[in-house]
C-alpha cells in the first residue's frame, strides 16, 4: 500500500523516480481504508531532504500511512522557504487535540546547547507530554532521542572528546525483540553527534532497556514504556551522501573534523561512499510500523491512550 502525503510535496516526484508508491491526499480520500496516522516533527534545518529520507523508509510497508508534518510555533526554520512550511506543515497547536498511531521526532543541530536554553524547548516538552497520552508509538532520533530521554527520565547528555562521526558496527543485545526481525547479528548505522549517553545512568532507570550498542559509538537503540518509545542515537535514515555533505560543509567552515569512520573506501573522500546500512534502515522502520504501531494501535483511533 502507498504512503499518503500532502499534495505537491517535493518528495513525491523524487520518490516516484525511485519506484516508490506514493499517492497524494486527493486520491487517498477516494479509498475506503483506515490508514495509520503518523506525525513527523521535523527539527532538521534542511526540511525537504529529511522529509524525503523519512518517507522513503516509511514507504517500505504494505500498510497505508497518512503523514502529517508538524512544526513548532516557537521555531522558525531559516533554511526552508516560508511557502514550503506554510503549505506542508501544521502547527502543533492545531493538532494537539488529535490522536496519532505514530510519531517521529527528528534530530536537530542544537546538541551542544543546554536543553533549557533551546529556544523552542518549552513547546517541545509540551509535545513530549502530549505524545504520552495521544500517540501509540514514538520514535525519537539523535537529538530528539537525547531530548526525550532527558525530559521523560532525566537522563543527561555528555559531551564526547571528539565528534562521533561515521558508519559504525553495532551489536544486537536482544535478538528476539521484534524490532530486530530480519537483522544480522551485527549491523551498521551512521552517527553524527557530539554527545553520548552513559550506560550506568540508563541502567538506573528500570523502564529503559538498551537493545543495541557499538563498541566505538556507544549506546544506539533503547526502548521504553512497553515498546511505545524507541530511542535512536544514530541516523539510519541518512542517504549515501549525507555524511559526505556534512564533512565537506564543516571543512569549508574551517572546523576541525575527522574523515567519517568506515565510510569512504581507503578513507579517501574522492571515492564514492560505501552504503552499509540501507537494509538495516528499511528493516527497522518496517518492523517498527508493523510490530509497534500497526499491531498495537486500536482500530478506533480515538481509543488511543
Amino acid at each position: 500500500m502507498p504512503l499518503t502525503i500532502p499534495d505537491k510535496l517535493p518528495a513525491i516526484e523524487l520518490l516516484k523516480r525511485e519506484n516508490i508508491f506514493v499517492i497524494d491526499n486527493s486520491r487517498a480520500m477516494a479509498q475506503d481504508i483506515r490508514p495509520l496516522k503518523i506525525a513527523i516533527l521535523n527539527l532538521m534545518p534542511i526540511k525537504i531532504t529529511t522529509e524525503t529520507d523519512m518517507l522513503r523508509l516509511l514507504s517500505n510497508s504494505p500498510l497505508q500511512i497518512q503523514i502529517d508534518f508538524i512544526k513548532l510555533k516557537s521555531h522558525t526554520s531559516k533554511n526552508t522557504p516560508v511557502e514550503h512550511m506554510k503549505q506542508f506543515y501544521i502547527d502543533f497547536e492545531v493538532i494537539k487535540h488529535c490522536k496519532y498511531d505514530g510519531l517521529i521526532i527528528t534530530g536537530a543541530p542544537v546538541e551542544q546547547i543546554d536543553y533549557e536554553d533551546v529556544t523552542y524547548w518549552k513547546e517541545l516538552t509540551t509535545v513530549f507530554d502530549w505524545a504520552r497520552e495521544n500517540v501509540t508509538a514514538k520514535m525519537f532520533i539523535c537529538w530528539g532521542a537525547f531530548a526525550a530521554l532527558y525530559h521523560y527520565y532525566k537522563i543527561p547528555k555528555h559531551d564526547t572528546p571528539k565528534k562521533v562521526f561515521g558508519v559504525f558496527e553495532h551489536d544486537v543485545l536482544e535478538p528476539l525483540n521484534p524490532i530486530f526481525r530480519g537483522f544480522d547479528d551485527k549491523f551498521f548505522v551512521p552517527h553524527s553527534r557530539h554527545t553520548e549517553l552513559y550506560v550506568s545512568e540508563i541502567a538506573a532507570v528500570n523502564d529503559l532497556k538498551i537493545l543495541a550498542e557499538s563498541k566505538d559509538a556507544g549506546v544506539y537503540m533503547l526502548m521504553a514504556n512497553g515498546g511505545r518509545e524507541l530511542y535512536l542515537t544514530g541516523h539510519a535514515e541518512y542517504t549515501s551522501r549525507t555524511l559526505d555533505t556534512e564533512y565537506k560543509r564543516d571543512l569549508q567552515k574551517g572546523l576541525r573534523i575527522d574523515i567519517p569512520v568506515n565510510y569512504y573506501p581507503y578513507d579517501d573522500p574522492d571515492f564514492e561512499p560505501v552504503v552499509r546500512w540501507r537494509s538495516t534502515a528499511n528493516l527497522m522502520f518496517t518492523n517498527w510500523l508493523n510490530y509497534f504501531v500497526y499491531q498495537e494501535t486500536p482500530y478506533n483511533i480515538d481509543d488511543i491512550k
